[in-house]
């Protein structure tokens, strides 16, 4: 391989780190090759594009200066950081998000920020204020939020990895309708200083990838504890390299109530996590049903707990501080009009479903009501993972939906995360690697293990991935 003979951005991040690490290309010439890729999407996957490389990393960086694109939810210093609000339009932080600035030094250069839906509030990546994202693998069609354009970008070869956040499946179910690997760490593993709050007891940042090993690399620089960020408690150990072939001894437990027929899953979907667990019994996994009782409660739980907090988080956005002011001669409409106007429809249905469920004779009702849900829902999980290693389920019910198919009915599009979310409540690692086709889009395979169980996850993902052997070159192949 040569620098003249080979694109560059079909390398993976980790076969690119290599390239660079043998002499058979530079880091600018990588850097350069995604920085023209990304320059030219049109996807609507990127709201700001570098317009150069750093210097050069040092030698001994891990990551080599393979270059990095970062959801738009985490704040890049001097460089528009808006969370896909028109509220923070323009908004150039004076310093940088923890695991961006981590990354950084580790030789992983910002190569641009990507669209998301606003203050990661969706499923589809629709409610950008900033226009929706469109898959790669269809244009009419989704790329899931809120991380869809990280997700986009990724997929179609205008990134080799970028960062996203997860707060009740906002990497999982992108990764998933796109064809990706997306992973939520273990929550406060990697420190969420300088990432925009929406529910500050759920937020995760992690990596979307092309594949597991690349997945490895990132995550491995990501992690670690942060005093800046009280809820930061760091990893047991390094992340190591995935490696595993075989499943031998593994015990896989498929729980009822989030990969059982009548829950709204579509046929196509079971079909490919069904044709999944037969290939992981052919490596030497037990498949066996498990039980989530309080699993189907997990969704109503979140709309709960997930507003209340976002309620409480975007308060600051007033018009005084920082960000978008509408002036109105006197500050209760300055505050009025600011934040009707500068919030869009779904982050204001939010805010106002969060201070009615904190709101004085409600809050127990409500939002201690999903609290003990959230209780029983982590104590299920930790009742499967005493017989079983991992929990498996489709990562989305759907493959990507069409554009508008879903925006007039809020509920349809909160079902998009039915199995993602009771693993956030939970706040347990879990994974999605891409696992086949419904009607020729991606679908997603998600394995979930306990607190600080990343290795053994990626390592069980590894394998399959191997197995499965699926082609992502698709969504490149119809940008053509």
């Amino acid at each position: 391989m040569s620098a003249t003979n080979t694109d560059l951005t079909t390398l993976t991040a980790t076969a690119a780190v290599d390239a660079i690490r043998s002499g058979d290309c530079s880091a600018r010439e990588v850097f350069d090759a995604y920085r023209a890729a990304a320059a030219a999407d049109d996807l609507n996957a990127y709201l700001w594009v570098a317009d150069d490389a750093p210097s050069a990393p040092s030698e001994d960086a891990p990551l080599a200066g393979v270059p990095l694109a970062v959801k738009d939810l985490f704040c890049t210093e001097g460089v528009p950081s808006q969370a896909g609000s028109k509220i923070l339009e323009g908004y150039r932080p004076p310093y940088t998000a923890s695991v961006v600035a981590r990354l950084a030094a580790a030789g992983a250069p910002l190569l641009g920020k990507t669209n998301q839906d606003e203050f990661a509030m969706g499923s589809s990546n629709e409610n950008s204020a900033f226009g929706p994202v469109l898959n790669p693998w269809d244009r009419t069609r989704v790329p899931g939020g809120s991380s869809g354009g990280s997700a986009a970008a990724v997929a179609a070869g205008s990134a080799p990895w970028a960062l996203g956040t997860d707060t009740g499946g906002s990497i999982r179910q992108p990764a998933a309708l796109c064809g990706i690997v997306g992973l939520k760490p273990t929550y406060g593993t990697v420190s969420r200083f300088g990432m925009i709050a929406f529910a500050s007891s759920l937020d995760q940042a992690g990596p979307l990838t092309r594949d597991v090993t690349d997945a490895a690399l990132l995550l491995r620089q990501m992690v670690g504890q942060d005093e800046r960020d009280s809820t930061s408690i760091g990893f047991p150990g390094e992340i190591g390299r995935p490696s595993a072939h075989s499943l031998e001894g593994i015990r896989l437990g498929v729980p009822e109530e989030l990969s059982g027929e009548g829950l709204g899953i579509d046929a196509g979907v079971l079909e490919t996590f069904n044709a999944t667990l037969k290939l992981a019994e052919g490596l030497g996994a037990t498949v066996q049903t498990c039980r989530l009782p309080h699993a189907p409660h997990a969704l109503a739980a979140y709309y709960v707990l997930a507003p209340a907090e976002a309620s409480s988080n975007l308060a600051r956005y007033d018009g005084v501080r920082y960000g978008a002011c509408v002036e109105d001669g006197g500050l209760v409409g300055m505050y009025t009009k600011t934040r009707s106007q500068g919030f869009g429809r779904e982050v204001k249905r939010r805010i106002m479903l969060g201070t009615y469920s904190l709101s004085s004779g409600y809050y127990e009702a409500y939002y201690g009501s999903a609290q003990r849900v959230r209780t029983k829902i982590a104590e299920d999980f930790a009742a499967a993972f005493g017989t079983f290693d991992f929990v498996v389920t489709p990562t989305a019910p759907t493959a990507a939906f069409e554009l508008g198919a879903k925006t007039a009915d809020p509920m349809s599009m909160y079902v998009n995360d039915y199995c993602t979310v009771p693993m956030s409540l939970a706040g347990i690692p879990a994974i999605s690697i891409p696992n086949g086709f419904d009607g020729g889009l991606p679908t997603g395979f998600q394995l979930a293990g306990p607190a600080f169980s990343e290795n053994r996850i990626l390592d069980a993902a590894f394998a399959l991935e191997q197995a499965i052997g699926f082609d992502a070159s698709g969504a490149r192949r119809n940008l053509g």
